[in-house]
């Protein structure tokens, strides 16, 4: 049996109408607890995340093989029922795992291998709103973008609208009016962010990618600025980590009306 809420519900509900003894749920809930991990060697994959957090483990595939890749995203397609992702992966990979787990599907862009399974209703009304500076952004934008749409949420994006031609951030004022977060992704100096922080009250998740010329410092320099936002209500996450601010975007959304 699966450790997921249905299968405890389940359990309880068969308990409380008298199906299985209180001997019986204590040992089959102490049973779920103990086979909740699974080790491989290589990676010891935690079952029981989806019902602690909402969500499967997601995998990070850079730096794995093709095989520790699909053993893993094999295992967690088999003993979850929720959407799955691996991220920093490659058409390679994803071919390799795709006999394992046929239901399977690879964003070029953003280089995530993901199932997108759950049947989940996206409330139009509790948005979150991706923004990127440049095209080049797009990759880390869109890697946000995926995560909080698999998350369960309703997602809208405009990309290439940085300060360098501040009227077309402006032409999405009403998005910005409407979203309940905000990601902003921006290489160079950084600047959108604090720009977008200065024009709402929402949430601003601040993603500093690595794109930039040499005192760029591969992302140092938008980091630091968006650290240093003059503009109150700007959260920041790591360089190019599109994955964790679409995953705190997708926290705070919840927490939202």
């Amino acid at each position: 049996m699966l450790l997921t809420e249905e299968n405890l519900l389940k359990l309880l509900h068969e308990y409380k109408s008298g199906k299985i003894l209180e001997s019986d749920i204590f040992n089959r809930l102490k049973n779920l607890s103990l086979n909740s991990v699974e080790n491989f060697g290589f990676a010891s994959i935690d079952h029981a995340r989806e019902l602690r957090q909402g969500f499967p483990e997601v995998v990070y595939a850079a730096g794995k093989t093709k095989e520790q890749l699909r053993t893993i995203f094999k295992s967690l397609y088999e003993r979850s029922s929720g959407n799955l992702i691996a991220t920093r992966a490659d058409f390679e990979k994803y071919q390799f795992l795709l006999d394992a787990v046929p239901t399977a599907q690879f964003d070029e862009i953003s280089k995530m291998i993901y199932v997108d399974r759950k049947k989940i209703e996206r409330r139009t009304d509790k948005k979150i709103l991706i923004l990127s500076a440049g095209t080049s952004d797009m990759a880390v934008a869109e890697e946000a973008r995926l995560t909080a749409y698999l998350w369960g949420n309703y997602v809208e994006s405009a990309y290439d609208c940085g300060v360098a031609g501040i009227h077309r951030l402006f032409a999405h004022l009403k998005e910005i009016e409407t979203a309940n977060v905000i990601i902003v992704v921006a290489g160079m100096e950084g600047a959108l962010a604090s720009v977008v922080g200065g024009l709402t009250d929402k949430p601003i998740i601040a993603v500093p990618t690595s794109i930039g010329y040499g005192a760029a410092f591969n992302g140092v320099a938008a980091l630091l600025a968006m650290l240093n936002s003059c503009a109150a209500g700007v959260s920041v996450v790591n360089i190019d980590n599109g994955f964790g601010a679409g995953v705190i975007a997708s926290k705070i959304n919840k927490l939202c009306g």
